[in-house]
């Protein structure tokens, strides 16, 4: 039976933060949606608590154990490329395993992958219809590397770094395949490769920017302040390799 969706889910010392109630109440209800854990070389007890997971829905969770942490972008990485050995989803996500986007989310914004359209992703524009909660300095570091994002891209994109996207199978193959630069910026890396792909003046035929109704900026974040000012690097590293 194909499936309708696979939500890739990197975990690195997630044993006393994941909600492992949220994935139980989403997983009983969704049949056609499976979930892969990726456990990113965890220190704590994480693998326990994911296998616990795996043996209350056999049918619908996979578990990755990867020996080193070797950071979230490749962690995503190797989730898609076990998703896409499967071959019967008709399309692949990632999430944060906080679940600061729900799983409702993803699979609401997942919706609008079809016809044309081969990536969806989520946007956290607070609205006045919407309850996107974010601390005040994250905030403003968060538009600070936006905006230097959608420059270098020269895309008009809000918020290219939301851990909310979904892909068609088949774009997915080609933009999962090869490994990132980046262990953290690869989403930019990820809109590089789409422009590679469908080129920058077709773009926006094949990519919808979706606001998020509800996103909640969770304590113990893996990624450290401190990156606000290494990130740079990154940054031109990735525009000089597609750039060249």
């Amino acid at each position: 039976m194909q499936k309708d969706l696979a939500i890739v889910i990197p975990c690195y010392n997630e044993a006393d933060r994941l909600p492992v109630s949220q994935f139980v109440s989403f997983l009983s209800l969704q049949p056609k949606v499976s979930v892969f854990f990726v456990n990113d070389g965890s220190k704590d007890t994480t693998d326990d608590v994911l296998s616990a997971l795996k043996n209350q829905f056999p049918g619908q969770i996979e578990l990755y154990n990867m020996a080193q942490n070797r950071g979230k972008a490749n962690a995503i990485f190797t989730g898609f490329r076990q998703v896409l050995k499967y071959q019967n989803f008709q399309k692949v996500a990632y999430l944060d395993a906080d679940l600061a986007t729900s799983l409702e989310e993803c699979l609401r914004l997942s919706e609008q992958v079809k016809e044309n359209v081969v990536l969806a992703f989520g946007s956290r524009i607070l609205k006045l219809d919407n309850q996107i909660k974010r601390k005040w300095y994250r905030f403003l570091l968060g538009r600070v590397v936006a905006t230097a994002i959608s420059n270098a891209l020269n895309l008009s994109i809000y918020d290219s770094q939301c851990g909310c996207k979904i892909f068609e199978t088949q774009t997915a193959e080609k933009i999962f395949d090869q490994v990132f630069i980046s262990k953290w910026l690869f989403d930019v890396e990820i809109f590089f490769r789409m422009i590679r792909l469908f080129g920058r003046s077709e773009i926006q035929n094949y990519i919808r920017e979706i606001p998020l109704r509800a996103w909640v900026d969770t304590p113990d974040s893996r990624v450290s302040p401190l990156y606000f000012f290494t990130l740079w690097w990154d940054l031109f590293k990735i525009s000089k390799k597609y750039k060249s």
